[in-house]
């Protein structure tokens, strides 16, 4: 589908980046603690009315609330396994392990002369959230 025949973008141009990802929480306090630990960093903000908690992710915003749906958000770490070992002494549900998803031969879709590793863990209000990280292709 072309987007701008459909006047989705208008005359501006294509889509610079992606501002804002929404995420349900029951809980704000419960997922205020969650991802404040899983991020490395307390909330941008906070507004209750209406129940809209805000935290930065590089430049792109995560709103935790009610009324969003459960999105699948993929977030990128450092080092998926190490990170999974911290989330899973922390209590954290783990639902895959840290596997090998592709190898970035170019930069398509990644680092060139990267694999990319994922792994998923549920939320504190039971979202699914993956994991990724890139590492220099292993010598076979």
């Amino acid at each position: 589908m072309d987007v701008r025949r459909c006047g989705l973008l208008g005359d501006t141009g294509p889509v610079a980046e992606v501002l804002q990802i929404a995420q349900h929480a029951e809980d704000l306090d419960r997922a205020r603690a969650f991802y404040a630990k899983l991020l490395g960093e307390e909330p941008a903000g906070f507004f209750d009315p209406p129940g809209l908690l805000f935290f930065r992710a590089g430049s792109v915003r995560l709103l935790l609330e009610q009324n969003a749906a459960s999105a699948l958000v993929y977030l990128k770490v450092d080092d998926v396994a190490q990170t999974v070992e911290t989330l899973r002494a922390d209590g954290v549900e783990i639902v895959s392990e840290p596997h090998l998803i592709f190898t970035h031969s170019d930069d398509k879709l990644g680092p060139a002369g990267t694999e990319e590793h994922m792994a998923f863990l549920r939320d504190s209000e039971g979202n699914l959230v993956g994991l990724v990280s890139h590492h220099p292709i292993r010598a076979e």
